[in-house]
């Protein structure tokens, strides 16, 4: 894994930017021309400069959270935000979960790409894109809605059900159970 990826801010549009909690940096923000930022954390601060919004939707980085609920709030706010000529930068804690799938229901609604598409985009733009389980369902059940069709299916794995996408790399996988609730983790 490239871990200098979690100290970037990666460009998945020529409006919207993806990256982790550490990437957020006044310097870089300026650099970029970020105008808005939406903050994905439980408990990190936003950023706080002159002319930056910024937006904190407090959700867990579990399978059970409820991310889809907004979707749409946070596409159409990336929308408002690229009509005005702004830069959107999106993150969570390490940039690979929550911000990827806001990022990922933002290309569906906006760009018109199908998820599979959405998702092969982000993750070629930070190769450490990985929506939990649990939201990437949800984006599956989003694509039903925008497209009435899915290009990606939730399919059974060693560890359970996985969008078909997550097939090759979970081939070597076991699920280990844990006894914290929505804590149980992967091995090899």
């Amino acid at each position: 894994m490239d871990l200098a990826m979690f100290s970037q801010i990666a460009e998945i549009t020529d409006c919207l930017y993806l990256s982790s909690a550490a990437a957020v940096k006044g310097e870089k923000i300026r650099l970029l021309g970020i105008t808005q930022i939406i903050n994905l954390t439980m408990d990190i601060p936003n950023l706080k400069m002159h002319n930056v919004e910024s937006i904190q939707i407090h959700v867990d980085d579990v399978p059970s959270a409820n991310l889809s609920v907004y979707f749409d709030r946070c596409a159409d706010k990336i929308n408002q935000v690229a009509r005005q000529r702004g830069r959107t930068l999106v993150h969570c804690v390490a940039g690979v979960s929550r911000s990827s799938s806001i990022c990922i229901a933002y290309l569906m609604k906006y760009q018109n790409m199908p998820l599979d598409q959405a998702y092969r985009h982000c993750k070629r733009c930070r190769s450490v894109v990985h929506p939990n389980i649990g939201f990437f369902k949800q984006l599956v059940d989003y694509e039903r809605r925008l497209f009435g069709r899915n290009t990606v299916r939730m399919v059974q794995s060693n560890i359970g059900l996985v969008p078909e996408v997550y097939i090759k790399e979970t081939e070597h996988m076991v699920w280990l159970p844990s006894s914290r609730p929505g804590r149980s983790h992967y091995g090899y």
